[in-house]
């Protein structure tokens, strides 16, 4: 046996521990044939504690995971999963989360390399809990949940200003308010700030996808240019959807330059004339705005709606990735050398 892979001592007590790991993931892939990802994630969690705990109780290093992960894969060749670095992640999987029943509630709702992205990257256990919940809420991949992290989702939900409040009656107000956005990232658009709102537009339809992704979970698109025959004049709204939780219609106008007060008289006669001409008063309610700007004025905004009466909310919205988040994003190389690895190791659950 080469000598970095020694048998910690004493020989019995690694031994017995050894034979009962066995045992464990023996037991616990069978069950993963019912629950194959919550199953893994706690099989994981399992095994990080009892390297937490027989490291303390015996006294071995480092070494000992590497001593593991060579054992564990001799005995299941065909499983993947049980390199030294994916057990070290266990241990660390462990460490951050001690209470079994808050595995088991929350990250085992979510597949085991989004948990190893959560746990790289957010190092605050109630923003950790957080994401966990946003990812589950919204199913998102490891892709859209890594770009949610860096793009400081936490900091933007919720935070548009609004009349909903004093426009829409409770729980929905607060629902409203809760799920609206700014800024809204709309990096993976790769277009130059010099764009125009048509071809802004026309862009999140092509990536209608990742738009819905942004905008959160409940949007359904109604369409684009959405037309409205009113006494024979035709207007044009630039996105309409219907929110599933809010029962209602959202009207979205892209505003490619500063917020200006014109704005929410124009959103406010959309939103009227949606409640007459498209909704059903007797299933729908009320209809709400959001207007997207390049930038705003906070005391412009607060001004503007001050005497609106229909529900709206002003967000803006960018198109590429702020200077900071672009320094701290890896090397196409690195992240290359890092899905290398994840493959190698068994991302059973990766998507």
């Amino acid at each position: 046996m080469p000598k970095s892979l020694e048998t910690p001592s004493p020989i019995g007590n690694y031994s017995q521990w050894l034979t009962e790991l066995k045992a464990l993931i023996r037991s616990s892939r069978v069950k993963a044939s019912l629950a194959v990802n919550r199953e893994l994630v706690l099989l994981y969690w399992r095994i990080g504690s009892e390297i937490i705990a027989r490291q303390a109780q015996q006294g071995w290093g480092a070494k000992v995971i590497e001593q593991l992960a060579h054992d564990l894969r001799s005995e299941f060749p065909d499983m993947k999963g049980l390199s030294p670095r994916n057990l070290k992640y266990m241990r660390s999987f462990a460490e951050s989360w001690p209470d079994e029943a808050i595995v088991q509630q929350l990250a085992a709702q979510i597949p085991w390399f989004h948990n190893c992205v959560i746990l790289d990257k957010i190092k605050d256990p109630t923003l950790r809990q957080w994401y966990i919940q946003q990812t589950t809420a919204h199913g998102w991949s490891r892709a859209a949940l890594e770009y949610q992290i860096e793009t400081q989702l936490h900091t933007r939900l919720g935070q548009a200003q609004n009349n909903f409040a004093r426009t829409l009656p409770a729980p929905q107000s607060e629902l409203a308010r809760d799920l609206v956005k700014d800024p809204y990232a709309f990096d993976f658009l790769s277009l130059t700030d010099a764009v125009n709102e048509r071809s802004i537009e026309k862009a999140l339809i092509t990536h209608l996808r990742d738009f819905l992704i942004e905008l959160g979970v409940g949007f359904a698109f109604v369409g684009s240019q959405y037309k409205l025959d009113i006494e024979g004049d035709e207007f044009y709204i630039d996105l309409l959807f219907y929110h599933t939780k809010l029962h209602c219609y959202v009207v979205i106008e892209l505003k490619n330059t500063e917020f200006k007060f014109e704005y929410t008289g124009q959103l406010n006669g959309y939103l009227a004339a949606v409640d007459d001409l498209v909704r059903d008063a007797a299933v729908d309610l009320p209809t709400i705005g959001i207007i997207l700007c390049k930038s705003k004025k906070k005391t412009m905004v607060e001004y503007a709606l001050r005497g609106v009466d229909t529900p709206m909310g002003v967000s803006t919205f960018r198109t590429t990735l702020p200077h900071a988040v672009l320094g701290s994003l890896p090397s196409i190389e690195t992240l290359a050398e890092k899905l290398t690895l994840w493959d190698s190791e068994g991302d059973e659950l990766a998507q």
